[in-house]
């Protein structure tokens, strides 16, 4: 390798990349794209519109009706309504939650007699509704246990002792910043490379390169090498927003950050140099590298969908994708703290390694010095 050669050429690269301004998707396009996930996405479903219909008017319901009142997950109002009018509330979307608490409800209970409470969740949404579910019914279990030791004074058999781990306060921000991380990093060196030798097809000058003594090797370095280089600093601006503005804990080890990142770029790079290759349009090359990378990087990296959840063919598919490998990765660097000594994390760093190799190797055997 004709290292003189090289250096000419990647000095003709970078001041191509300044020339072009296609350092705004090196470093603006991923900024933007987590600060707009980061902030839009939301899991949590608070401020439900609840109306709740108090029948029974006993200990039981008023204390119901506090939990409700007191909670950040509802907005409660309380009225004396029919049941179809409240009904009526919901298909004219005003109201997300209705609780109908029947009368004598507070007896049947302390009679050990069965009694019902009417919930009706808007279901428009599935996944939210979902959500809104789950919080009403751990209001009322929780109301029914404190009833049952302030009435019955029962000695608890069972007591649970629940404790949530790695996200305590069951933040989004830090549930979805870590996955955004790898849904950039996947993205943005995958359109950049895809961008740089199509761009030579279409303008032509890609003859210069057939027609030059210049090997193979040296072009794509030199092609790629600055790809490589400018998106490793922004492995240290993710870090930084996420760590600093989105307040993201980081328990882990920062090498294996920084080791399964300059890994996990040569994946995207290699992406983007098969798309680059087997394109001949700017334009089709970046809506190839966007379908390739944006739609598995959302589906198939477990930030908003476990992965073990998955079956049949989506869970092959999504083992099948490197984006699931990083993003637990990232998952342990930002949250649990493993890092080396988990067998998982040693197994994904070889396996992203392993994606690098294999895709660079394709892109370089199928790009050929000479026209088709």
């Amino acid at each position: 390798m004709r290292l003189n050669v090289l250096k000419a050429y990647l000095f003709k690269e970078f001041i191509e990349l300044f020339r072009s301004k296609l350092l705004t998707i090196v470093y603006i396009m991923p900024t933007m794209i987590l600060l707009l996930f980061g902030y839009g996405i939301k899991m949590e479903v608070t401020h439900a519109r609840t109306l709740v219909i108090d029948n029974d008017q006993s200990t039981f319901s008023r204390l119901l009706v506090s939990k409700f009142e007191h909670s950040k997950y509802f907005d409660t109002i309380v009225k004396h309504l029919s049941e179809t009018e409240a009904l009526h509330r919901i298909k004219q979307a005003k109201t997300d939650i209705v609780i109908i608490i029947p009368s004598s409800m507070e007896r049947r209970l302390l009679h050990g007699q069965k009694s019902e409470i009417g919930v009706f969740v808007d279901g428009a949404f599935p996944t939210r509704a979902v959500t809104m579910q789950n919080y009403v019914e751990g209001v009322i279990l929780d109301t029914t246990k404190e009833l049952a030791r302030k009435k019955l004074t029962t000695k608890a058999l069972i007591v649970i002792n629940q404790r949530t781990l790695f996200n305590q306060a069951m933040r989004d921000e830090d549930a979805i910043v870590p996955g955004l991380i790898g849904l950039v990093m996947l993205v943005a060196p995958a359109i950049l490379a895809a961008l740089l030798i199509v761009k030579e097809k279409e303008q032509g000058t890609i003859f210069n390169f057939y027609a030059s003594p210049l090997r193979r090797s040296e072009f794509l370095i030199a092609k790629l090498l600055p790809v490589f280089l400018l998106h490793s600093f922004n492995v240290f601006i993710l870090y930084l927003w996420a760590r600093y503005l989105f307040e993201v804990p980081f328990r882990g080890s920062f090498l294996l950050y920084l080791a399964a990142s300059e890994l996990y770029i040569l994946v995207s790079i290699g992406i983007g140099l098969l798309i680059s290759i087997v394109t001949s349009r700017q334009i089709v090359a970046v809506i190839l590298t966007v379908i390739i990378t944006i739609i598995p990087g959302f589906l198939y990296s477990g930030m908003l969908m476990p992965i073990s959840s998955m079956e049949g063919e989506s869970y092959i598919e999504a083992h099948l994708f490197p984006v699931m490998y990083y993003t637990n990765i990232v998952y342990d660097t930002f949250l649990i703290g493993q890092g080396l000594d988990s067998p998982k994390n040693l197994l994904y760093l070889g396996i992203l390694a392993f994606y690098g190799v294999v895709l660079l190797l394709l892109g370089s055997a199928l790009l050929k010095k000479e026209l088709k």
